[in-house]
């Protein structure tokens, strides 16, 4: 792109951008000839894919703002029009971060003109209420305005369709298309009314629902400490655990309230080191017996739970963890149907569904995909998202989750037993499971791209001193999955060592997963096997890294 184009580009968004802030902001960039800047922002367009759209803040097309929304929605219902959705209801929720409100109330307007009937979420709620609401109130489509664990600077824009599960291929792209085709905004009608603004009755419906994920008559008698992580799961999570009967959890009162600034946290993620440190501070005051935290949009949940050997007492139990404690309680409660997880979480999944006869399957990764798996009872992916009750939210939900991980610690303290004590008990029955992330943030997207190239050009023959068996470049797909991005190995050896490398969906990370399986004879092999989980995890890392140029 010339100079020229670059400048031209620019004005002409500038001439049409409907908020003056970003107004303001990109008549500033020009008034300096900030080149560099204008071309990060000018020198393409922000993609919408399977997880919509997400990005930085800012005026231009390769930022998040109303123009980009505007013509994200137009696209949107263009894709329902074209599907013989025309007077199809279309839900739409929010957060609190920066311009999430802004971003609702266009996507309503923009509905609205185009012939489509729209209602909004009456506040800031979780995610996972949108997902309720949509196949509650018989939607053909729901948006949600989240860049859920993100940095403060981020927003994102997340679609539905009305099965309330996340768009997958070739939906994307359909709406990619009809994105691509909006001209201008004077081209896109926007009124100023005419869509509807729920009340609380969806939210009431869907606290009832959540009811339906416990056992009546079940112990209710776990403690808990509480953050919402400046997000928007204290009212319906504390309200939650009301109904239930729990005790009322201790809030991090820092962290209690949404502030789309996020003041305590470098990132509003509980996986991310440091963020947990207030909620731990809280829980060495009060004594709960386990930890609980929402992401900002409260679609996942984190559980930490005390540990003497850990650096303050408490230790963050893995998703992986979570996942296997959840799939065990469940099992004990009799459920049936199927449990599916995504490739990048602990096989003992499968372990577990197997030795409980019930059905599993591996899916890509996200929940788009776990949650069109026929028959499905329970999902999970590593990064702390947990699918409990899929007739009701057929995503994650971090609300849910924090209810039954609540009932199954107040099960287990009434038999004077912990979640860790449950861990063990499956760490003998199918081996122990180690799992471990080698998580790689990027300022240039560059060197994730260089690093996928590397390991496709130079696989490595050997890891941990493990001779790799198998090296599957997932783009090509397999018999079970479509092609994805990623690169999967097996490891020689009774460890059943695996690792899978992806960019990240959401994020400028790239991620790696690695698992090993050591086997347990009984208890007293349990410190031993964990010792050799971990130093097989390291050298597995180590070795990586360097095979990737890292």
């Amino acid at each position: 792109m010339t100079q020229d184009d670059l400048l031209a580009r620019a004005q002409a968004w500038l001439a049409e951008d409907p908020d003056q802030e970003t107004r303001d902001e990109l008549a500033a960039l020009l008034d300096r000839n900030a080149t560099d800047e204008l071309t990060a922002r000018f020198g393409g367009t922000l993609q919408f894919g399977t997880a919509g759209l997400r990005g930085e803040l800012g005026a231009g097309p390769m930022r998040m703002n109303r123009s980009v929304v505007i013509r994200a929605a137009a696209g949107l219902a263009a894709y329902l029009k074209a599907k013989g959705e025309t007077g199809g209801l279309v839900v739409i929720g929010y957060d609190a971060r920066y311009k999430s409100a802004d971003f609702a109330r266009d996507t309503a307007a923009v509905m609205t003109g185009a012939g489509l009937r729209a209602a909004l979420l009456p506040r800031p709620l979780p995610t996972p209420v949108l997902a309720y609401a949509i196949r509650h109130l018989g939607a053909v489509a729901g948006v949600e305005v989240t860049a859920s664990h993100n940095p403060p600077r981020d927003n994102g824009y997340k679609v539905y369709l009305g099965d309330g599960s996340q768009i997958v291929p070739p939906a994307d792209a359909e709406i990619a298309a009809e994105i691509a085709a909006v001209r201008s905004l004077d081209d896109v009608p926007r009124p100023t009314e005419g869509w509807e603004t729920l009340g609380d009755e969806v939210l009431d419906a869907y606290l009832e629902r959540t009811d339906a994920v416990l056992t009546p008559g079940s112990p209710r008698t776990a403690r808990t400490v509480y953050t919402a992580m400046h997000g928007v799961g204290k009212e319906v999570l504390t309200a939650a655990f009301g109904r239930a009967g729990f005790p009322p959890p201790a809030l991090v009162a820092e962290q209690a309230d949404p502030d789309p600034a996020f003041p305590t946290v470098a990132f509003p993620n509980p996986e991310e080191p440091g963020a947990m440190d207030l909620a731990f501070e809280a829980a060495r005051a009060v004594d709960p017996d386990i930890v609980i935290a929402n992401d900002p949009d409260a679609d996942r949940c984190a559980v930490a739970v005390p540990d003497a050997s850990a650096d303050g007492g408490w230790r963050m139990l893995r998703g992986d963890e979570v996942g296997a404690l959840l799939a065990a309680h469940l099992v004990h409660k009799g459920a049936t149907g199927v449990f599916a997880e995504s490739i990048v979480s602990s096989s003992l999944l499968g372990r577990i569904a197997e030795a409980a006869g019930v059905g599993y399957e591996e899916t890509l990764t996200g929940f788009k995909w776990i949650a069109r798996v026929d028959g499905l009872r329970y999902g999970y992916e590593e990064a702390l998202g947990y699918c409990v009750d899929p007739e009701g939210v057929r995503d994650k939900d971090g609300i849910t989750a924090a209810l039954l991980v609540t009932e199954l610690a107040s099960v287990l303290k009434e038999q004077g037993r912990t979640l860790t004590d449950l861990l063990d008990d499956l760490a003998v029955a199918h081996g122990l499971h180690a799992t471990d992330q080698l998580s790689v943030r990027v300022e240039d997207l560059g060197i994730i791209a260089n690093a996928m190239a590397a390991l496709r050009e130079r696989p490595p023959v050997s890891l941990a001193g493990l001779t790799v068996v198998s090296a599957e470049d997932l783009t090509k797909g397999t018999e079970a999955l479509p092609p994805t991005d990623g690169l999967r190995y097996h490891l020689e050896g009774d460890y059943k060592a695996r690792v899978i490398v992806r960019p990240s969906g959401t994020e400028p990370k790239l991620k790696c997963y690695l698992e090993v399986v050591v086997p347990v004879a009984d208890a007293s092999e349990l410190a031993a096997a964990r010792a050799t989980g971990a130093g097989l995890l390291a050298a597995i890392k180590r070795d990586l890294s360097e095979a990737a140029g890292l």
